[in-house]
């Protein structure tokens, strides 16, 4: 990777998977790539996580299969997958399949879970908030391990995104363990969590640089979110305190309204072109 590459911005949706026929979840999937974005996500839930709880939602993995055949150039995952709802081995091999359907554009985002409503509603034993973290700890290196016995192996290393701020777990495992970090917050709480990680990349002997730094973008606090330059504020700041992807959310009903996306590619585009 040149330095160029190290310090260019990059844009993801994150299509949230609720309140929309598959169809004009597709359709969206196809006009965000046309518009230049670098990455979408969806999110690994069985409900929705806001408005009707009861309304309509799809699956994370099948659907990021079909992403796989629906695009072309844009990389894909999820933001995140629960390590709880699936078996490591298993998990492995669905990240590999889907990485050729893909031919390499898979990005695997994982965390420990956090949506106990998920866990009631399908047999997964909620625990504790502590023995969740313990278990993504635990299974991050079966998956990898499983990833060498696959026949075929995937068609690259597979990117693997962590979610979470906490600091005296979660920052050690995405140390271990984390090819992108991705977190929440505003330039000052992300610049912390900056400083911790380096703090723990520090005492493993990795190189902090290794791993890119992501976060989720919302509109420069104080500022209506339909001013044009919010989203473009936010993330500005965001850049300046070393994250490089920058993500966004649709939810059902915003289909339609993709002002924020194309501010963010124009910044992009011009932070990348100085």
């Amino acid at each position: 990777m040149t330095a160029a590459d190290a310090n260019a911005a990059r844009i993801a949706v994150q299509i949230q998977p609720q309140h929309s026929d598959y169809a004009e979840i597709r359709r969206l999937c196809a006009r965000l790539e046309e518009m230049g974005v670098d990455v979408l996500f969806n999110w690994d839930h069985f409900y929705p996580l806001a408005g009707d709880a009861d309304g309509m939602h799809f699956e994370c993995w099948t659907m990021l299969a079909a992403w796989a055949e629906a695009t072309e150039r844009v990389e894909i995952g999820a933001l995140v997958t629960c390590n709880s709802y699936r078996n490591p081995n298993l998990l492995a091999d669905m990240a590999r399949t889907v990485d050729h359907i893909s031919e390499g554009r898979l990005i695997l985002g994982i965390g420990s879970g956090w949506f106990e409503r998920d866990y009631v509603e399908y047999g997964y034993d909620f625990q504790t908030a502590g023995r969740r973290l313990d278990d993504l700890d635990r299974d991050l290196p079966i998956l990898r391990a499983r990833w060498e016995q696959l026949n075929p192996r995937p068609t690259r290393d597979i990117p693997i995104l962590i979610g979470g701020g906490g600091e005296k777990k979660t920052l050690r495992i995405v140390a271990e363990h984390a090819t992108i970090w991705h977190g929440f917050g505003d330039a000052e709480a992300i610049a912390r969590k900056h400083a911790v990680l380096d703090e723990w990349c520090a005492r493993i002997g990795r190189d902090p640089a290794e791993i890119v730094r992501s976060a989720g973008v919302a509109p420069t606090p104080g500022r209506m979110p339909e001013q044009v330059d919010s989203y473009a504020d936010n993330a500005q700041a965001l850049y300046a305190v070393g994250t490089r992807l920058f993500t966004v959310g649709i939810s059902g009903g915003e289909h339609d309204d993709l002002d924020k996306v194309t501010q963010l590619l124009a910044w992009r585009d011009e932070v990348n072109a100085t």
